[in-house]
Parts: C-alpha cells; sequence; structure tokens
C-alpha cells in the first residue's frame, strides 16, 4: 500500500518527569513577514503542557506590522514580541537569546507545529549530564502534499534519529566517521535548545550566517560545532518533536537547496581557517581515511533519490545544492566585510559577567 514502518525503541527512564525536573524555558520564535505561518506555530506553542514557560517572537527586519498583529492577537501573557532590526536569522536568534529570561532557551521556526511535551522531551535531553550545552530535537514532516515535499523529507534526515544519543569530543561515536564535523546527523535549527549562558560565553551565533545573509544558512551547524569545539556535550533527543512543513513547490525547493549549500561551504570554510579546528580535521581523515572515503561517495546520492520519489527537478536540487557549497567562502567574506561577526555576543557576556562568570 506504498507505506513504510519504523520500529520505535522502548521509551526510556528519561522521560520520565521524575527523572528529568521541570526548568523555566523560554522559547524563542523567529520570523519575518510571514503571518500565517506564525499563526499556527504559535497556536501549537500556546498548547505545550510545560507549566513555565516564555515565548518570544523576534520580528526581524519587519517591513510591516503584520507580525505585531498576530501577536497581539494571540491574547496570551506568555507570548511577548521583540524586534531586531539587522536583517539575518543569527542576528535575530541572538536577539531573542539576550531578552530570554530563563536559563533553558529553545529555538524553533514559524513554520512548524510543536508536539504538547516538545519542551519536557528538550528537558530530558539536558537531563543527561551536566555538561550538556545543547539539546536537538526530532523534526518529522508535517505535510507531504507535493512532489517538492516528497523529495525533501527523502533528502533530510531530521526524523532518523529514534534514539537518544550524548555526543562528546571525550567520547567520540565509532559509527560517525566524520565526526564533530558531520554535523547534518545531530539536528537543524527548527528544533533545538541551549544553555543560555553557555551560548553567550561562546559568543552566540554567528551573525555571517543564516537565512536572511549572504551565506543564506549554516547557522545552526556552526553552532553545533561550536558547542563541542568548546568541550560541552551535544544530545540529539528524539522525545522533543516539532512537526516542519517544508517547501511546497519545486522554485522554493531550490531556493533552499542553494541556501543549505552555501550556508554548508561558508562552515567548510570557518573550519579551515581556524587552526584549532584544521588540526582536529586532518586528525580524523589520517585516522578514519577509509570511512571518510566512502561518506564522500555517498555523498553524490543527493542527485539521485529512490524511485518512489518523483520530482522532475530531483537532479537539479542535488547538483545545485552541491555547486552551492563553492558559493560558501565568498558569501561568507562578503558578510565580514559588512561587519557581521563570527561572535557577536562575546561582548554582552563581557559587560554582564560578575566575579563568578554567570551571565545575568
Amino acid at each position: 500500500n506504498g507505506l513504510a514502518t519504523v520500529t520505535i525503541p522502548p521509551c526510556d527512564e528519561t522521560r520520565d518527569n521524575g527523572d528529568a525536573p521541570s526548568r523555566p524555558v523560554s522559547v524563542v520564535v523567529c520570523t519575518r513577514e510571514r503571518p500565517e505561518h506564525l499563526r499556527s506555530a504559535l497556536a501549537s506553542l500556546t498548547l505545550l503542557d510545560h507549566p513555565d514557560l516564555e515565548i518570544i517572537v523576534v520580528d526581524n527586519a519587519p517591513a510591516t506590522d503584520a507580525t505585531a498583529r498576530v501577536v497581539d492577537e494571540c491574547d496570551d501573557p506568555r507570548v511577548r514580541l521583540v524586534t531586531e532590526p539587522t536583517p539575518g536569522l543569527s542576528a535575530a536568534r541572538n536577539t531573542g537569546l539576550l531578552a530570554a529570561s530563563h536559563e533553558i532557551v529553545a529555538f524553533t521556526d514559524d513554520d512548524v507545529v510543536v508536539d504538547q511535551r516538545w519542551i519536557t522531551g528538550l528537558l530530558a535531553g539536558f537531563a543527561r549530564a551536566d555538561d550538556v550545552a545543547c539539546v536537538c530535537g526530532l523534526v518529522p514532516s508535517g505535510e507531504l502534499r507535493t512532489p517538492a515535499q516528497a523529495y525533501f523529507d527523502w533528502r533530510v534526515s531530521w526524523a532518523d534519529n529514534i534514539v537518544a544519543r550524548r555526543y562528546s569530543l571525550l567520547d567520540p561515536p565509532d559509527d560517525v566517521p566524520l565526526f564533530p564535523y558531520q554535523v547534518g546527523i545531530y539536528g537543524t535549527g527548527a528544533n533545538f535548545a541551549v544553555d543560555r549562558d553557555r551560548i553567550v560565553r561562546l559568543g552566540g551565533f554567528d551573525e555571517a550566517l543564516g537565512a536572511g545573509t549572504t551565506t543564506m544558512g549554516g547557522e545552526d551547524l556552526d553552532i553545533f560545532l561550536r558547542v563541542l569545539q568548546a568541550g560541552y556535550s551535544l544530545v540529539s533527543e528524539p522525545a522533543a518533536i516539532v512537526w516542519h512543513r517544508h517547501r511546497s513547490d519545486n522554485e522554493a525547493l531550490l531556493s533552499q537547496a542553494r541556501g543549505y549549500g552555501a550556508g554548508l561551504g561558508a562552515v567548510l570554510t570557518k573550519i579551515a581557517f581556524d587552526s584549532a579546528h584544521r588540526r582536529l580535521a586532518f586528525s580524523v581523515l589520517r585516522k578514519r581515511f577509509r570511512a571518510v572515503s566512502r561518506a564522500s561517495a555517498a555523498y553524490g546520492g543527493v542527485c539521485r533519490p529512490p524511485d518512489h520519489v518523483i520530482v522532475d527537478i530531483s537532479a537539479s536540487v542535488g547538483r545545485v545544492e552541491v555547486f552551492s557549497v563553492l558559493r560558501g567562502p565568498l558569501a561568507l567574506a562578503r558578510g565580514r566585510r559588512a561587519g557581521r561577526q563570527a561572535t557577536p555576543l562575546h561582548a554582552a557576556h563581557n559587560r554582564s559577567a560578575d566575579d563568578s562568570g554567570a551571565i545575568r
């Protein structure tokens, strides 16, 4: 009948609310001129079962008052609006991070519907170890109405991690040959949470990366990698579920492929120009050359979807993404020349740090 099934592992003890203590959480949704998407996302966020929650909507470089009107319509005291005039997802996320009242800050997009127990799942990830600075959740497809959405659902791996895992440089996984640089396995920017103080200490999100900048993407991959490089742990937690509405038409799919490719190219450029990253990358290549070669060969499959995925531009999408990687270095350089900083929140950390180093 065309349906596929997968065996879901039994629920483990960390899903129990008694093992994952309830903590206050700030949710940040960054948006720009997409009121209908935002209205749907807020409707699901206000139904979350978490008792201590604030929802911050960051209106990024607004051209109209459409976002403000949606927030007003929401009429929920937990929801508040913050404006960030500088265009770009990273700038918006940094604004949300600084505006957050709570230590745990969860990020999602405006084109999602969140599971009612989303926050419970994220907190279960933080409860797995004291050094966890980031938790990434599961992002299955919210709808599959069009061939473009079916292709995207096949292409990305946001819903493959059905077993919780903790990643750390101190314990590199044997089954991830490019670790820690195989960043796509951790999660995506549509569903993750961070320890606010630790991310501010890292300088926040790189303002030259992400949607709304010349690089068009990569800010989530960059922060995941920086978390690991700093010695913190990152947890992939499938109990935290957000349903994503993929691009529904071919042109939007191609645009997204360009953004993913250019963003990845920009992140790879940062790695190449960072001496600590270079040493670690060469060490990975030297120790796991054969596994890395197999992974590189498998990447060619982006142009060849399986037979059941019928998209008339599928080969074009794969090629566009691969060739867009080559745009990454120039796009990153243009962002830097425009004054977009790699660690813009270091100044905020230095201003706000007390004698113990805590951010408040």
